[in-house]
């Protein structure tokens, strides 16, 4: 535990715990992330999480901000991931105050640690991008719908790729654990597909190592390519979670991999399809894709089954430091 001024008051830095989960919430506003935030759904786990380390800020003996260090890369690199501040002290240097005690933490305890890899969802500014490296960015397309609505969207899709299927079309196909990390370990997959050479599972962003493979296997994805050899397209699901956007809110993630329009929206076609039976309540899918893509997949998943989009745009930025 440590100690350091911020927001005119002193800031006292620990590794967070169970009992904090009440207080943590209480940082998160209802309208942060555009009602999607994952804080709710993530926290405890993060807590279990080998290679993880969950920071809090106290001030008066509340509970401030919280950021998140994993080590992923082998121990060679920390993702820093989470970063709240109670909405009344934003703007006044206490979560620059938490990140510096963070690196200074990760430096003394860690010293094998020699990258800091994160992302974010405003594009950098010169400022940052004096001290960060930008690696990549994907961009976002969310659809919304109720579930029940969600069997007949799948369907309208699933006509309209039959009609555009030519003879090179070879549909899709779910992938477990080991075969998901061969693919995606290899040298056609790391140079044709990846994007900036880093894997991205909803914001975390991995390098193609095989020491990654252990945390997305924690992350029970479920694996989607258009064809086993030589794919034109990976596509890779986040479980679903609840998000207080609505009682009844589920966040689905979607990172899909390739620009091959058609291959990209076979594989999301599929992963909706995978996930038709387990779905209740309200529904937000955030799809990832690479930036020329999103036009084409955007006018692909134009409905009449009462899926709306959700935002009109978002980006994904990955930057990274040395430590």
């Amino acid at each position: 535990m440590s100690a350091v001024e911020g927001g005119g008051c002193e800031l006292v830095f620990s590794l967070a715990e169970e009992q904090d989960f009440q207080q943590v919430l209480n940082i998160c506003s209802c309208d942060d992330y555009n009602g999607l935030d994952y804080m709710a759904a993530v926290f405890h786990r993060w807590l279990q999480e080998p290679g993880r380390l969950v920071f809090i800020a106290r001030m008066k003996n509340r509970v401030v901000a919280l950021e998140s260090a994993l080590l992923v890369d082998g121990g060679q690199t920390a993702i820093f991931q989470g970063l709240r501040v109670v909405p009344d002290l934003r703007g006044h240097a206490v979560g620059g105050a938490l990140q510096n005690h963070v690196t200074a933490y990760i430096r003394h305890n860690y010293p094998e640690v020699s990258a800091v890899r994160l992302s974010r969802a405003e594009e950098p500014s010169p400022q940052t991008l004096t001290k960060y490296r930008l690696i990549t960015k994907e961009v976002i397309l969310s659809l919304c719908c109720e579930a029940d609505d969600l069997g007949l969207f799948v369907a309208e899709l699933q006509s309209r790729l039959r009609r555009q299927a030519d003879s090179s079309s070879r549909g899709a196909v779910t992938l477990n654990h080991q075969q998901a990390a061969t693919l995606i370990l290899s040298d056609y997959v790391v140079s044709k597909l990846l994007p900036g050479k880093i894997i991205i599972n909803d914001w975390e962003p991995l390098k193609p190592v095989e020491a990654n493979m252990e945390v997305l296997r924690r992350r029970g994805l479920t694996w989607i390519v258009d064809r086993e050899f030589e794919p034109a397209a990976i596509s890779l699901c986040s479980p679903p979670y609840a998000v207080p956007y609505r009682h009844d809110a589920l966040r689905v993630n979607i990172n899909i991999f390739g620009r091959s329009v058609s291959s990209v929206c076979a594989v999301f076609v599929a992963q909706l399809e995978a996930l038709l039976p387990s779905l209740r309540g309200y529904l937000v899918f955030n799809v990832y894709v690479d930036p020329e893509v999103l036009p084409p997949l955007r006018h692909f998943c134009e409905n009449n089954a009462n899926v709306s989009f959700f935002k009109d745009r978002w980006e994904e930025f990955i930057l990274e430091r040395n430590l």
